[in-house]
Protein backbone atom coordinates (compact mmCIF):
# COMPACT_ATOMS: atom_id res chain seq x y z
CA UNK A 1 0.00 0.00 0.00
CA UNK A 2 0.96 3.62 -0.50
CA UNK A 3 0.12 5.43 2.75
CA UNK A 4 0.48 9.11 3.60
CA UNK A 5 0.05 10.33 7.18
CA UNK A 6 -0.42 14.06 7.73
CA UNK A 7 0.97 15.10 11.10
CA UNK A 8 4.09 13.69 12.74
CA UNK A 9 2.93 13.14 16.31
CA UNK A 10 3.02 9.86 18.27
CA UNK A 11 -0.06 8.41 16.52
CA UNK A 12 1.37 8.76 13.01
CA UNK A 13 4.85 7.57 13.99
CA UNK A 14 3.51 4.54 15.87
CA UNK A 15 1.17 3.69 12.99
CA UNK A 16 4.07 3.92 10.55
CA UNK A 17 6.14 1.54 12.68
CA UNK A 18 3.33 -1.02 12.86
CA UNK A 19 2.61 -0.90 9.12
CA UNK A 20 6.26 -1.34 8.19
CA UNK A 21 6.58 -4.24 10.61
CA UNK A 22 3.48 -5.84 9.09
CA UNK A 23 4.86 -5.52 5.55
CA UNK A 24 8.16 -3.79 4.66
CA UNK A 25 6.80 -3.31 1.11
CA UNK A 26 4.30 -0.68 2.34
CA UNK A 27 5.30 2.79 1.17
CA UNK A 28 4.79 4.78 4.36
CA UNK A 29 5.29 8.56 4.34
CA UNK A 30 4.70 10.93 7.27
CA UNK A 31 4.44 14.66 6.58
CA UNK A 32 5.15 17.02 9.51
CA UNK A 33 5.45 20.78 9.27
CA UNK A 34 7.65 21.10 12.38
CA UNK A 35 10.75 19.31 13.62
CA UNK A 36 9.97 16.26 15.76
CA UNK A 37 11.68 17.83 18.78
CA UNK A 38 9.74 21.10 18.31
CA UNK A 39 6.82 19.87 20.37
CA UNK A 40 4.13 21.34 22.58
CA UNK A 41 3.85 20.32 26.23
CA UNK A 42 6.17 18.51 28.58
CA UNK A 43 5.32 14.98 29.71
CA UNK A 44 3.06 12.14 28.58
CA UNK A 45 1.43 9.65 30.97
CA UNK A 46 0.57 5.98 30.41
CA UNK A 47 -1.23 3.74 32.89
CA UNK A 48 0.11 0.26 33.58
CA UNK A 49 -2.81 -1.17 31.58
CA UNK A 50 -1.92 0.98 28.57
CA UNK A 51 1.70 -0.11 28.82
CA UNK A 52 0.58 -3.73 28.62
CA UNK A 53 -1.23 -2.90 25.36
CA UNK A 54 1.87 -1.20 23.96
CA UNK A 55 4.10 -4.13 24.91
CA UNK A 56 1.75 -6.57 23.18
CA UNK A 57 1.46 -4.46 20.00
CA UNK A 58 5.18 -3.89 19.45
CA UNK A 59 7.66 -5.22 22.04
CA UNK A 60 10.72 -3.58 20.48
CA UNK A 61 9.21 -0.09 20.49
CA UNK A 62 7.82 -0.57 23.98
CA UNK A 63 11.21 -1.67 25.33
CA UNK A 64 12.80 1.48 23.88
CA UNK A 65 10.08 3.63 25.46
CA UNK A 66 10.20 1.83 28.81
CA UNK A 67 13.89 2.66 29.25
CA UNK A 68 12.82 6.31 29.48
CA UNK A 69 9.79 5.83 31.77
CA UNK A 70 9.51 7.36 35.24
CA UNK A 71 7.08 5.18 37.23
CA UNK A 72 4.89 5.98 40.24
CA UNK A 73 1.93 4.40 42.03
CA UNK A 74 0.65 7.13 44.34
CA UNK A 75 -1.77 10.02 44.03
CA UNK A 76 -1.38 12.88 46.54
CA UNK A 77 -4.27 15.26 47.19
CA UNK A 78 -3.56 18.52 49.04
CA UNK A 79 -6.70 19.91 50.65
CA UNK A 80 -7.14 22.42 53.49
CA UNK A 81 -3.68 21.85 54.93
CA UNK A 82 -3.87 18.03 54.71
CA UNK A 83 -2.13 15.66 52.31
CA UNK A 84 -4.15 12.53 51.50
CA UNK A 85 -2.23 9.82 49.64
CA UNK A 86 -3.65 6.81 47.80
CA UNK A 87 -1.45 4.11 46.25
CA UNK A 88 -1.74 1.31 43.74
CA UNK A 89 -2.65 3.43 40.71
CA UNK A 90 0.29 2.55 38.45
CA UNK A 91 1.42 5.24 35.97
CA UNK A 92 4.55 6.01 34.01
CA UNK A 93 5.61 9.33 32.58
CA UNK A 94 7.91 10.12 29.70
CA UNK A 95 9.09 13.37 28.15
CA UNK A 96 7.10 14.07 25.00
CA UNK A 97 10.35 15.01 23.27
CA UNK A 98 11.94 11.67 24.26
CA UNK A 99 8.85 9.77 23.14
CA UNK A 100 8.98 11.40 19.71
CA UNK A 101 12.71 10.69 19.52
CA UNK A 102 12.21 6.99 20.29
CA UNK A 103 9.41 6.67 17.74
CA UNK A 104 11.34 8.65 15.14
CA UNK A 105 14.39 6.40 15.52
CA UNK A 106 12.23 3.30 15.14
CA UNK A 107 10.66 4.77 11.99
CA UNK A 108 14.09 5.47 10.52
CA UNK A 109 15.28 1.94 11.29
CA UNK A 110 12.24 0.41 9.58
CA UNK A 111 12.28 2.63 6.49
CA UNK A 112 9.36 4.94 7.27
CA UNK A 113 9.85 8.20 5.37
CA UNK A 114 9.38 11.17 7.70
CA UNK A 115 9.41 14.54 5.91
CA UNK A 116 9.74 17.49 8.28
CA UNK A 117 9.03 21.06 7.23
CA UNK A 118 6.18 19.85 5.04
CA UNK A 119 3.12 22.05 5.51
CA UNK A 120 0.26 20.36 3.69
CA UNK A 121 -2.03 22.90 2.00
CA UNK A 122 -4.15 20.62 -0.19
CA UNK A 123 -5.07 17.25 1.34
CA UNK A 124 -6.98 16.26 -1.79
CA UNK A 125 -3.75 15.95 -3.79
CA UNK A 126 -2.55 13.19 -1.46
CA UNK A 127 -5.94 11.51 -1.31
CA UNK A 128 -5.86 11.02 -5.07
CA UNK A 129 -2.31 9.71 -5.15
CA UNK A 130 -2.31 7.38 -2.10
CA UNK A 131 -4.20 4.22 -1.17
CA UNK A 132 -4.74 5.66 2.32
CA UNK A 133 -4.45 9.12 3.88
CA UNK A 134 -4.24 9.28 7.68
CA UNK A 135 -5.26 12.55 9.34
CA UNK A 136 -3.12 12.55 12.47
CA UNK A 137 -2.71 16.31 12.55
CA UNK A 138 -4.13 16.97 15.99
CA UNK A 139 -6.66 19.31 17.52
CA UNK A 140 -6.53 21.85 14.68
CA UNK A 141 -6.73 19.17 11.99
CA UNK A 142 -6.61 20.44 8.40
CA UNK A 143 -7.71 17.00 7.23
CA UNK A 144 -10.84 17.12 9.39
CA UNK A 145 -11.56 20.66 8.26
CA UNK A 146 -11.12 19.79 4.57
CA UNK A 147 -13.75 17.04 4.73
CA UNK A 148 -15.86 18.45 7.56
CA UNK A 149 -19.14 17.79 5.74
CA UNK A 150 -18.29 14.08 5.79
CA UNK A 151 -16.70 13.80 9.26
CA UNK A 152 -19.40 15.98 10.87
CA UNK A 153 -17.28 17.29 13.77
CA UNK A 154 -18.71 18.86 16.92
CA UNK A 155 -16.87 21.06 19.43
CA UNK A 156 -17.79 21.56 23.10
CA UNK A 157 -15.70 24.40 24.56
CA UNK A 158 -15.57 24.25 28.35
CA UNK A 159 -15.59 27.36 30.58
CA UNK A 160 -12.54 26.72 32.78
CA UNK A 161 -9.14 28.13 31.79
CA UNK A 162 -5.94 26.10 32.03
CA UNK A 163 -2.27 26.50 31.18
CA UNK A 164 0.30 23.77 30.54
CA UNK A 165 3.57 24.49 32.37
CA UNK A 166 6.62 22.49 33.38
CA UNK A 167 8.85 22.63 36.44
CA UNK A 168 12.09 21.25 37.80
CA UNK A 169 10.26 20.28 41.01
CA UNK A 170 10.36 16.45 41.23
CA UNK A 171 6.88 15.49 42.46
CA UNK A 172 7.04 11.92 43.83
CA UNK A 173 3.36 11.20 43.08
CA UNK A 174 0.58 12.37 40.79
CA UNK A 175 -0.25 15.51 42.77
CA UNK A 176 -3.35 17.67 43.05
CA UNK A 177 -3.26 21.09 44.73
CA UNK A 178 -6.28 23.26 45.51
CA UNK A 179 -5.31 26.75 46.60
CA UNK A 180 -7.28 29.93 47.22
CA UNK A 181 -6.03 33.48 46.89
CA UNK A 182 -7.78 36.82 46.69
CA UNK A 183 -9.02 36.01 43.18
CA UNK A 184 -10.50 32.55 43.79
CA UNK A 185 -9.65 28.86 43.74
CA UNK A 186 -6.77 27.43 41.66
CA UNK A 187 -6.41 23.75 40.77
CA UNK A 188 -3.06 22.12 39.93
CA UNK A 189 -2.48 18.76 38.22
CA UNK A 190 1.23 17.86 38.54
CA UNK A 191 3.31 14.76 37.81
CA UNK A 192 6.95 13.88 37.26
CA UNK A 193 7.72 12.49 33.80
CA UNK A 194 11.48 12.14 34.11
CA UNK A 195 13.97 12.66 36.96
CA UNK A 196 13.99 16.35 37.80
CA UNK A 197 11.16 17.43 35.49
CA UNK A 198 7.40 17.54 36.03
CA UNK A 199 4.31 18.73 34.23
CA UNK A 200 2.44 21.47 36.13
CA UNK A 201 -1.06 22.27 34.81
CA UNK A 202 -2.86 25.21 36.44
CA UNK A 203 -6.64 25.45 36.08
CA UNK A 204 -9.20 28.01 37.25
CA UNK A 205 -12.68 29.28 36.53
CA UNK A 206 -13.09 32.07 34.01
CA UNK A 207 -13.96 34.57 36.76
CA UNK A 208 -10.90 33.69 38.87
CA UNK A 209 -8.64 33.87 35.81
CA UNK A 210 -9.98 37.29 34.79
CA UNK A 211 -9.90 38.63 38.34
CA UNK A 212 -6.16 37.86 38.43
CA UNK A 213 -5.66 39.84 35.21
CA UNK A 214 -4.41 36.80 33.33
CA UNK A 215 -6.65 37.54 30.36
CA UNK A 216 -4.00 40.16 29.50
CA UNK A 217 -0.98 38.03 30.47
CA UNK A 218 1.97 37.09 28.31
CA UNK A 219 3.71 33.73 28.75
CA UNK A 220 6.27 35.37 31.02
CA UNK A 221 3.51 37.08 33.03
CA UNK A 222 1.80 33.72 33.52
CA UNK A 223 5.03 32.07 34.69
CA UNK A 224 5.74 34.90 37.14
CA UNK A 225 2.19 34.85 38.54
CA UNK A 226 2.12 31.07 39.02
CA UNK A 227 5.62 30.96 40.52
CA UNK A 228 4.56 33.53 43.11
CA UNK A 229 1.22 31.84 43.81
CA UNK A 230 2.74 28.36 44.20
CA UNK A 231 6.07 29.37 45.76
CA UNK A 232 5.55 27.03 48.73
CA UNK A 233 4.44 24.07 46.58
CA UNK A 234 7.35 24.50 44.13
CA UNK A 235 9.89 24.46 47.01
CA UNK A 236 12.18 26.96 45.33
CA UNK A 237 11.99 25.38 41.87
CA UNK A 238 11.20 27.36 38.74
CA UNK A 239 8.37 26.96 36.27
CA UNK A 240 9.12 26.28 32.60
CA UNK A 241 7.19 27.49 29.57
CA UNK A 242 6.58 25.91 26.17
CA UNK A 243 3.86 27.74 24.26
CA UNK A 244 2.22 28.03 27.68
CA UNK A 245 -0.89 30.03 26.84
CA UNK A 246 -4.19 29.95 28.73
CA UNK A 247 -6.77 27.84 26.92
CA UNK A 248 -10.28 26.47 27.20
CA UNK A 249 -10.52 22.72 26.83
CA UNK A 250 -12.57 21.62 23.82
CA UNK A 251 -14.15 18.18 23.58
CA UNK A 252 -14.08 17.08 19.92
CA UNK A 253 -16.31 14.38 18.48
CA UNK A 254 -16.92 13.31 14.89
CA UNK A 255 -19.99 11.72 13.38
CA UNK A 256 -17.70 9.61 11.17
CA UNK A 257 -13.98 8.90 11.40
CA UNK A 258 -13.38 8.09 7.73
CA UNK A 259 -14.29 9.36 4.28
CA UNK A 260 -13.32 7.25 1.29
CA UNK A 261 -9.64 6.48 1.78
CA UNK A 262 -9.14 9.21 4.44
CA UNK A 263 -9.22 8.37 8.16
CA UNK A 264 -8.71 10.31 11.40
CA UNK A 265 -6.52 9.33 14.35
CA UNK A 266 -6.06 10.81 17.82
CA UNK A 267 -7.05 14.41 18.59
CA UNK A 268 -8.18 14.93 14.99
CA UNK A 269 -10.93 12.37 15.70
CA UNK A 270 -11.61 12.91 19.41
CA UNK A 271 -10.37 14.58 22.58
CA UNK A 272 -10.78 13.69 26.26
CA UNK A 273 -10.07 16.01 29.18
CA UNK A 274 -6.55 15.86 30.58
CA UNK A 275 -7.88 15.00 34.06
CA UNK A 276 -8.67 11.41 33.02
CA UNK A 277 -5.57 10.56 31.01
CA UNK A 278 -3.39 11.24 28.06
CA UNK A 279 -4.60 12.07 24.58
CA UNK A 280 -1.38 10.40 23.47
CA UNK A 281 -2.62 7.12 24.93
CA UNK A 282 -5.83 7.33 22.91
CA UNK A 283 -3.93 8.29 19.74
CA UNK A 284 -1.50 5.39 19.98
CA UNK A 285 -4.32 2.95 20.72
CA UNK A 286 -6.06 4.29 17.60
CA UNK A 287 -2.89 3.53 15.62
CA UNK A 288 -2.78 -0.02 16.98
CA UNK A 289 -6.43 -0.62 16.05
CA UNK A 290 -6.09 0.87 12.56
CA UNK A 291 -2.96 -1.15 11.77
CA UNK A 292 -4.70 -4.30 13.01
CA UNK A 293 -7.78 -3.65 10.88
CA UNK A 294 -5.65 -3.11 7.77
CA UNK A 295 -3.89 -6.42 8.39
CA UNK A 296 -7.17 -8.30 8.76
CA UNK A 297 -9.31 -6.76 6.03
CA UNK A 298 -8.81 -7.12 2.28
CA UNK A 299 -9.70 -3.57 1.25
CA UNK A 300 -9.34 -0.09 2.70
CA UNK A 301 -13.06 0.80 3.18
CA UNK A 302 -13.67 -2.44 5.10
CA UNK A 303 -10.60 -1.85 7.23
CA UNK A 304 -11.62 1.73 8.07
CA UNK A 305 -15.11 0.57 9.04
CA UNK A 306 -13.65 -2.17 11.25
CA UNK A 307 -11.25 0.31 12.87
CA UNK A 308 -14.05 2.69 13.78
CA UNK A 309 -16.30 -0.11 15.00
CA UNK A 310 -13.55 -1.29 17.33
CA UNK A 311 -12.35 2.06 18.66
CA UNK A 312 -15.48 4.20 18.86
CA UNK A 313 -17.06 2.40 21.86
CA UNK A 314 -13.83 2.62 23.90
CA UNK A 315 -13.28 6.26 23.00
CA UNK A 316 -16.87 7.27 23.72
CA UNK A 317 -16.72 5.46 27.07
CA UNK A 318 -13.62 7.42 28.03
CA UNK A 319 -15.18 10.67 26.78
CA UNK A 320 -18.20 10.07 29.03
CA UNK A 321 -15.88 9.58 32.00
CA UNK A 322 -13.91 12.66 30.96
CA UNK A 323 -17.11 14.72 30.83
CA UNK A 324 -17.94 13.83 34.45
CA UNK A 325 -14.35 14.47 35.50
CA UNK A 326 -14.04 17.87 33.83
CA UNK A 327 -17.35 18.93 35.37
CA UNK A 328 -15.97 17.96 38.79
CA UNK A 329 -13.04 20.31 38.24
CA UNK A 330 -15.35 23.02 36.92
CA UNK A 331 -17.39 22.74 40.15
CA UNK A 332 -14.58 22.12 42.67
CA UNK A 333 -15.59 25.16 44.72
CA UNK A 334 -18.73 23.22 45.74
CA UNK A 335 -16.66 20.48 47.38
CA UNK A 336 -14.02 22.47 49.24
CA UNK A 337 -15.91 22.34 52.56
CA UNK A 338 -15.77 18.53 52.62
CA UNK A 339 -13.61 16.71 55.14
CA UNK A 340 -10.16 16.09 53.53
CA UNK A 341 -10.63 12.30 53.45
CA UNK A 342 -14.13 12.62 52.02
CA UNK A 343 -12.85 15.15 49.47
CA UNK A 344 -10.03 12.80 48.40
CA UNK A 345 -12.39 9.84 47.99
CA UNK A 346 -14.77 11.97 45.97
CA UNK A 347 -11.94 13.18 43.74
CA UNK A 348 -10.58 9.68 43.11
CA UNK A 349 -14.01 8.27 42.21
CA UNK A 350 -15.25 11.36 40.32
CA UNK A 351 -15.35 9.78 36.85
CA UNK A 352 -16.99 6.52 38.05
CA UNK A 353 -14.19 4.50 36.41
CA UNK A 354 -12.79 3.87 39.90
CA UNK A 355 -15.33 2.59 42.41
CA UNK A 356 -15.20 1.81 46.13
CA UNK A 357 -14.47 -1.87 45.43
CA UNK A 358 -11.90 -1.10 42.74
CA UNK A 359 -10.15 1.37 45.01
CA UNK A 360 -10.13 -1.21 47.79
CA UNK A 361 -8.12 -3.53 45.53
CA UNK A 362 -5.68 -0.75 44.66
CA UNK A 363 -5.27 0.65 48.16
CA UNK A 364 -7.05 -1.31 50.93
CA UNK A 365 -5.63 0.87 53.72
CA UNK A 366 -6.98 4.04 52.14
CA UNK A 367 -10.46 2.53 51.78
CA UNK A 368 -10.37 1.28 55.38
CA UNK A 369 -9.63 4.83 56.48
CA UNK A 370 -12.53 6.14 54.37
CA UNK A 371 -14.90 3.54 55.81
CA UNK A 372 -13.78 4.30 59.39
CA UNK A 373 -14.32 8.01 58.80
CA UNK A 374 -17.74 7.30 57.34
CA UNK A 375 -18.74 5.10 60.28
CA UNK A 376 -17.68 7.80 62.75
CA UNK A 377 -19.49 10.67 61.08
CA UNK A 378 -22.57 9.14 59.46
CA UNK A 379 -26.01 9.05 60.94
CA UNK A 380 -29.00 7.29 59.44
CA UNK A 381 -31.97 9.51 58.73
CA UNK A 382 -35.37 8.24 57.62
CA UNK A 383 -36.67 9.75 54.41
CA UNK A 384 -39.63 9.58 52.10
CA UNK A 385 -39.51 6.08 50.60
CA UNK A 386 -40.86 7.24 47.24
CA UNK A 387 -38.57 10.26 46.86
CA UNK A 388 -35.27 9.64 48.62
CA UNK A 389 -32.65 12.36 48.10
CA UNK A 390 -29.52 11.35 46.17
CA UNK A 391 -26.80 9.93 48.48
CA UNK A 392 -23.92 12.09 47.29
CA UNK A 393 -20.33 11.48 48.33
CA UNK A 394 -21.04 8.08 49.85
CA UNK A 395 -18.77 5.10 49.00
CA UNK A 396 -20.45 2.93 46.38
CA UNK A 397 -20.89 -0.15 48.59
CA UNK A 398 -22.45 1.96 51.32
CA UNK A 399 -24.47 3.84 48.71
CA UNK A 400 -26.00 0.57 47.51
CA UNK A 401 -26.87 -0.34 51.09
CA UNK A 402 -28.49 3.05 51.61
CA UNK A 403 -30.66 2.70 48.50
CA UNK A 404 -31.75 -0.84 49.35
CA UNK A 405 -32.88 0.26 52.81
CA UNK A 406 -34.52 3.45 51.53
CA UNK A 407 -32.53 5.63 53.89
CA UNK A 408 -30.01 8.32 53.26
CA UNK A 409 -26.71 8.87 54.99
CA UNK A 410 -25.66 12.31 56.14
CA UNK A 411 -23.76 14.59 56.36
CA UNK A 412 -24.57 15.54 52.82
CA UNK A 413 -23.03 18.14 50.53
Amino acid sequence: MKIVAIGGGPAALYFGILMKEADPAHEMTILERNRLDDTFGFGVVFSDATQNNLAAADPATYDAMAREFFHWDDISIHHRGHVIRSGGHGFSGISRRKLLSVLGQRCAALGVCVEVGKDVKDVEVYRQRADLVVGADGFNSTVRERYAEHFQPSFDERPNRFVWLGTTCPFPAFTFYFKRDAHGLWRVHAYQYEPGHSTFIVEATESTWRSAGLDQATEDDTVAFCEALFKEELQGHRLLKNRSLWRNFVTIKNGRWSHGNVVLLGDAAHTAHFSVGSGTKLAIEDAIALAGALRREHDVPAALAAYEAERRPAVESLQRAAQVSLQWFEDTERYMSLDPLQFAFNLLTRSLRITHDNLRIRDPQFVKAVDRWFARTAEVVEVDEENPPPPMFVPFKLRDMVLRNRVVVSPMC
